[in-house]
């Protein structure tokens, strides 16, 4: 009896087996595999393409300072090397250490090879298991994801081609198109979604969220061609319903961002405020789009509402994330408004944002700059344009505006260098000229500020060593609060004495002699207090700060030359470059007071002429005016007063000079260098007073060293550096030659 059952059991047992081949077409194969196909195989390949979709979402960073991506995904610059699985392949038991290394979406590619491998039922050219078309389009997108367009569109072509009936037909020929749009094809997928709209419209009971994806796709593709409003009218579509409520938000972000770009203002409202109120977008779309509706609303009464909107936005503890951004705009619309200091808090306030970037950082940076500039606070500018330029990441060194606020910044570090060198040569100077009853007097002054000063820390220092005595179990806080519980089980107290000994301390490890960050000063010998003590009590001594004035009249008359080479140059910055007649004025006549009847006398008096003129002082025109013809009448300087008009065919005879020099560096660069000096000395004679002298000396010295010694080269170069010191060529002259010494 025993025997009979194992028999049956076994009989059914192959029959079961037998009957769910795949090369069988009954009812059990068909459901066997199917089933088996979809709840184990396939969902754990989704399961590895959802979490695959979400590193991407993690690693794509948008700026939402430019126009976003439709789609959005970043993409590597090298193409990603993937591993090719294949119908057939197989997998090895030995290779379960690399299994362990697959990506996400290379995982997912293995569960769809793999049911396609196992589970397909293809019998007589006829696909019987339903699941098998969801194993390719699961095979196309996760070789999209992984930047292999070509194997990814055979898959979806595959799908599209064997199962023109599968309810995810029409999905896969959108994924398709996205594809082709890939690969530069984007004809193609215009092409195709055009035909798939068609159909899809003449559909009644065709998945909205199809259409959707549709509209999405054909907007990509006509972004490709620059073409764009048909992108718009695609994005205006794609908007109209939301089944996919985060690529929706982000259709219309990028819709309003369109009509911002064409300055079409009152449509780009219109989009933001929608989704501004759209209160199922999420956040990172639904407040930028806040922000957005505020840089596109006019600077009129509307603009106080507008203020008011980003202030509850900013009040509101969910949007911290968002606050470096609210905060820079509300700082936009107060400096709209002639309100600077207002605007200028805000944008400290968004630079200290916890949640920042270093991109919007920048902003933050130049905002403050050109409100300084337009101050003319000139050092404050120069700091923020520094600040700037430290904080912009490499991708972004080359945009037009970084390489506008680096131009603008250069002249501004001379002009700090040369501020920085006649205040200090000022304060030298100021000191060498006092009497030495007024330095004793002044020096004294100083050292008891810094003993008050010192006597104040030390003050701090000891209240702070008995820090959290008022914190036992009897004082008022703990009484009031913890009823006579332990002081450590109040966390309101407990967080105020935290916060308040890294105020003071620091964050500090947990060790004996904690108070002292290096352990090192810890000495027990008299020796060393007593010369810790001299060190401390230098400052103390009027020895200390008396020796220090410069005695030495050489080393007197080079302060004094720095200063005074410092104010003619800042004179010729604000005149030349900032356009800044008032100071200019102010630094060129100090330093006509402090240098009568110099070898400056006559271009600053020049300078001066000019900028009076400007000014329309006749009177101190005149003045200067005078100086020059009467002292220097037969300068340069004196023949353009008297002859204005002459200066225009000087500048014809630098324009042939130009043209010259031109040929000769032609000349260089062919190699054909004794030809090239000898062009420069045979033109030398009708160059005369060009401002192109310099650069021809400097080409000559260049050439000679292409053919000539090592000793000729020099001494050509010394000439362009000792001629022409105050000019770029001498100063290029000057630094080969110090290369050349090390040589």
């Amino acid at each position: 009896m025993r025997k009979r059952f194992k028999i049956i059991v076994f009989s059914v047992l192959v029959a079961s087996v037998y009957s769910c081949s795949v090369k069988k077409d009954t009812f059990l194969s068909r459901n066997y595999h199917a089933v088996t196909t979809k709840y184990n195989v396939l969902f754990n390949g989704e399961q590895a393409y959802q979490k695959g979709l979400e590193e991407i979402q993690e690693k794509h960073e948008d700026n939402f300072w430019k126009r976003l991506q439709i789609e959005p995904i970043t993409f590597d610059e090298s193409k990603i090397t993937a591993k090719v699985f294949s119908p057939g392949t197989g997998f090895d038991n030995d290779e379960e250490e690399e299994k362990k290394s697959l990506t996400p979406f290379e995982k997912a590619e293995e569960k769809a090879f793999k049911a396609v491998e196992t589970h397909s039922m293809n019998i007589n050219g006829y696909e019987r298991n339903r699941q098998i078309d969801d194993a390719y389009l699961l095979l196309g997108k996760a070789r999209y994801y992984t930047q292999r367009f070509v194997p990814a569109l055979e898959a979806f072509n595959y799908v599209i081609i064997n199962y023109p009936n599968a309810d995810l037909n029409y999905e896969t020929k959108i994924w398709r198109a996205k594809t082709n749009i890939r690969l530069d094809n984007e004809k193609r997928a215009i092409e195709t979604l055009q035909l798939l709209l068609e159909v899809l419209d003449e559909k009644e009971k065709i998945n909205k969220a199809v259409k959707e994806q549709a509209y999405t796709a054909m907007a990509m593709a006509y972004e490709k061609t620059d073409t764009i409003q048909k992108v718009i009218d695609n994005l205006k579509l794609a908007t109209k319903t939301s089944y996919n409520k985060e690529q929706s938000a982000r259709n219309m972000f990028v819709l309003g961002q369109i009509y911002s770009e064409l300055e079409r203002k009152d449509s780009a409202r219109m989009v933001f405020k929608k989704l501004a109120d759209y209160k199922k977008a999420p956040d990172k779309y639904r407040i930028r789009a806040n922000i957005e509706l505020a840089k596109n609303t006019p600077n009129d009464s509307t603009s106080i509402l507008m203020l008011a909107r980003l202030k509850k936005l900013i009040k509101n503890s969910d949007n911290r994330k968002f606050l470096s951004e609210l905060y820079y705009q509300a700082g936009v619309i107060q400096e709209g408004r002639n309100n600077s200091e207002a605007a200028a808090e805000y944008y400290k306030k968004s630079l200290k944002a916890k949640y920042n970037n270093n991109y919007q950082k920048t902003f933050a940076y130049e905002r403050l700059a050109d409100m300084a500039f337009e101050k003319e606070n000139y050092l404050l500018a120069g700091s923020y344009y520094d600040s700037t330029l430290q904080v912009v990441s490499k991708e972004f060194e080359e945009e037009k505006r970084i390489r506008r606020i680096r131009r603008k910044n250069k002249g501004l570090t001379r002009l700090r260098a040369y501020e920085e060198t006649l205040k200090k040569n000022d304060s030298i100077l100021k000191l060498v000229a006092m009497t030495p009853d007024e330095r004793t007097t002044f020096f004294e002054a100083h050292i008891e500020k810094l003993k008050k000063e010192d006597e104040e820390k030390k003050q701090q220092l000891l209240n702070a060593q008995n820090f959290g005595s008022g914190f036992g179990g009897g004082s008022s806080m703990n009484n009031r609060n913890n009823k006579g519980k332990w002081y450590f089980y109040n966390t309101q107290a407990l967080g105020f004495g935290r916060a308040e000994f890294q105020k003071i301390w620091g964050n500090r490890p947990l060790e004996d002699n904690w108070r002292l960050s290096d352990k090192s000063i810890i000495a027990d010998t008299k020796e060393t207090e007593d010369e810790d003590a001299t060190k401390i009590n230098k400052k103390y001594e009027l020895s200390t700060y008396v020796d220090a004035i410069p005695t030495d009249e050489k080393e007197i008359t080079a302060l004094v030359l720095e200063r005074n080479d410092a104010l003619y140059q800042l004179g010729l910055i604000y005149k030349e470059q900032f356009t800044n007649t008032a100071l200019a004025i102010k630094k060129l006549e100090r330093l006509k007071k402090l240098k009568k009847d110099d070898e400056l006398e006559l271009p600053i008096s020049y300078h001066l002429y000019q900028l009076y003129k400007k000014e329309g002082n006749t009177a101190k025109a005149n003045e200067n005016k005078n100086v020059i013809l009467q002292k220097y009448p037969e300068t340069n300087f004196a023949q353009i007063i008297l002859n204005p008009n002459q200066k225009l065919e000087e500048n014809k005879k630098e324009d042939e000079v130009l043209k010259k020099y031109k040929e000769v560096y032609y000349l260089y660069k062919q190699n054909k260098f004794e030809e090239a000096v000898n062009e420069i000395d045979n033109f030398s004679l009708s160059m005369k007073n060009s401002k192109l002298i310099p650069k021809f000396a400097l080409l000559k010295a260049l050439a000679i060293g292409k053919y000539q010694d090592k000793e000729n080269y020099k001494k050509a170069l010394q000439y362009v550096a000792v001629s022409y010191a105050t000019t770029e060529e001498g100063k290029k002259a000057e630094e080969i030659i110090k290369q050349l010494n090390k040589t």
